[in-house]
């Protein structure tokens, strides 16, 4: 660690970016080592978005959902998080989650969370479609995701992208997504700007 004072060093980046309002974003795959940056993205949370996220009311997360969160294998589990970079302590503010499910073994749970600050500024989008390029690759063309039903923005983002909606009988929607198609709905999007970033990236991997 660094004495105190003393600027910490500029993450490594795998993208980086800019948000609609010109702030400076690392994005990178997030790591088993990552789970002090989880802990702390999930506590700068406000209790709204942390309750449309996580289901839950809980100001202190819980070690089972961090050590959920940080188990990313790059398979089973794809994650992505942000970083920003303006400043000196260069804050976690977003990651994306694609968590194969156990039952259906091309299919798997997309999450995504945003501290409040960073919302509305295409970050979710972006990281969003990081997350499903990889989904690609590790054989999950398809993509579930539960929101809330108040939970206006997620929504709205899911449905953007081509997501249809499932039955259900609880007060949580759930939608599929195929995630080959929203790769294409992205590629001929021309905001966030984030996006051609994400893309020419994984194009020269």
């Amino acid at each position: 660690m660094p004495d105190a004072g003393e600027p910490l060093r500029k993450p490594l980046c795998e993208i980086e970016t800019q948000l609609s309002d010109g702030r400076a974003v690392c994005l990178r795959t997030i790591r088993p080592s990552d789970e002090a940056r989880i802990r702390e993205g999930i506590a700068e949370m406000s209790d709204r978005s942390r309750y449309l996220r996580f289901f839950s009311a809980f100001r202190e997360p819980p070690e089972s959902i961090v050590k959920r969160l940080s188990a990313v294998d790059g398979h089973d589990h794809i994650g992505w998080g942000a970083i920003l970079l303006d400043g000196q302590d260069y804050p976690p503010i977003a990651a994306a989650h694609a968590i194969r499910l156990p039952e259906k073994r091309r299919h798997a749970e997309l999450a995504i969370a945003v501290l409040d600050d960073y919302q509305g500024v295409g970050l979710a989008r972006t990281l969003i479609a990081a997350v499903l390029l990889d989904c690609l690759a590790e054989d999950l063309p398809i993509v579930e995701m539960q929101v809330l039903s108040e939970n206006n923005a997620a929504t709205a983002l899911i449905k953007s992208l081509g997501a249809k909606r499932e039955p259900t009988l609880d007060s949580v929607t759930h939608y599929t997504l195929d995630v080959a198609a929203a790769v294409k709905l992205m590629q001929k999007m021309r905001q966030p700007e984030g996006l051609s970033d994400v893309f020419q990236a994984f194009a020269s991997r």
